[in-house]
């Protein structure tokens, strides 16, 4: 069961990508240069694609909010694809536009072409490409910056870093890293860590194999597209148990640590330390240097389809694993707190 819920739709290069949320308490502030600078956040980095020269993504709010605060009714999020102008025949709602322009039969390894074309029997793997594609992050950005405004509320704060970009760890050397993959033809990915602070202790539960904030966390940071692993806290490997986990004391007549190898999560429940969660992005397989593959309406073999893309897109990534983190610690507190405004929230957040 999800108290913070919501829905996204929306094509690459469809007319805008929207979302709807349902369950955010009355009285919450909204603040729209917030979200749009958490959109504009996303469309940074080195080595991102023309398409980021084409968008400037800013949200529009059709419904839930008025004078500024959330009204208790699901709120509608738009974000337009500016790029549209450019593609209208192509994306067409109509049946009498039908074209074969932009379509295209041949698999890129590493993108959803191939299966999804076999699930939905599609032949023209625009049809997959569209929806699969990352652009769709830029609407749940949107989604995880509201979220972000009703953590605020209670005073928990998110944020991202780049750790590693290929083989480079030092961010001096991240620009040198992408210039030779560009040089190169070639795409590089990366590392990165969310941190998320002032959370309460018991968010989540270790009752049910679906209810722990870990496994919640892991399946919405794993599902950005490239995303191929998920950490919280320390990688286990090489320590003992006693240089791993992280002892209690008391100091002021309160439970401290000094460290937080378990990333802030025992049990499936936060602790009340810093929740810390590690993503590795594999290296965009949208390449200038084509990979071979097999064109799906002959069978013989080929190289594959390309269309624009970044070189590096691991800072984008960061941000948004920290839009989807937000969403999941929103939910939870909804959850275990309950309110149907904001000032009935803080009454119930505040007696625990």
């Amino acid at each position: 069961m999800n108290k913070f819920r919501f829905l996204t739709a929306g094509e690459s290069h469809g007319k805008c990508l929207t979302a709807i949320i349902e369950g955010m308490p009355a009285g919450v502030a909204i603040d729209v240069e917030f979200i749009n600078n958490e959109l504009k956040r996303r469309q940074q980095g080195y080595g991102r694609g023309a398409r980021m020269q084409i968008e400037t993504d800013t949200v529009e709010i059709t419904s839930g909010v008025r004078f500024g605060k959330t009204i208790g009714s699901p709120i509608t999020l738009v974000v337009k694809n500016r790029d549209f102008e450019s593609w209208q025949k192509v994306m067409s709602v109509a049946p009498e536009d039908i074209t074969d322009e932009k379509r295209f039969s041949t698999y890129r390894p590493g993108h959803a072409d191939y299966a999804g074309s076999v699930k939905y029997q599609q032949s023209d793997l625009r049809n997959i490409l569209e929806r699969s594609s990352a652009r769709k992050t830029a609407i749940e950005v949107a989604v995880g910056a509201v979220a972000k405004l009703l953590l605020k509320e209670l005073g928990i704060e998110g944020c991202s870093k780049v750790l590693q970009i290929g083989s480079a760890c030092c961010p001096d050397k991240f620009k040198d890293e992408v210039d030779i993959m560009r040089g190169k033809g070639n795409t590089v990915g990366g590392r990165f860590v969310v941190t998320y602070r002032g959370l309460p202790v018991g968010l989540g539960s270790h009752v049910h194999w679906d209810r722990g904030i870990d496994g919640k966390l892991a399946q919405a940071v794993m599902s950005i597209p490239a995303v191929k692993v998920v950490e919280i806290g320390t990688n286990p490997l090489g320590f003992t148990g006693c240089d791993y986990h992280d002892e209690m004391f008391v100091e002021n007549g309160e439970i401290t640590r000094k460290t937080n190898h378990a990333g802030g999560i025992e049990g499936g429940m936060t602790n009340g330390e810093e929740v810390v969660i590690y993503g590795v992005m594999k290296p965009i397989p949208t390449m200038r240097t084509p990979l071979k593959t097999v064109d799906a309406d002959t069978m013989e073999e080929t190289e594959a389809h390309f269309e624009r893309s970044d070189v590096c897109a691991v800072e984008a990534c960061s941000v948004v694993a920290e839009a989807r983190a937000a969403w999941v610690f929103a939910d939870e507190i909804l959850l275990k707190y309950g309110g149907d405004s904001l000032e009935e929230l803080k009454r119930n957040y505040s007696a625990t």
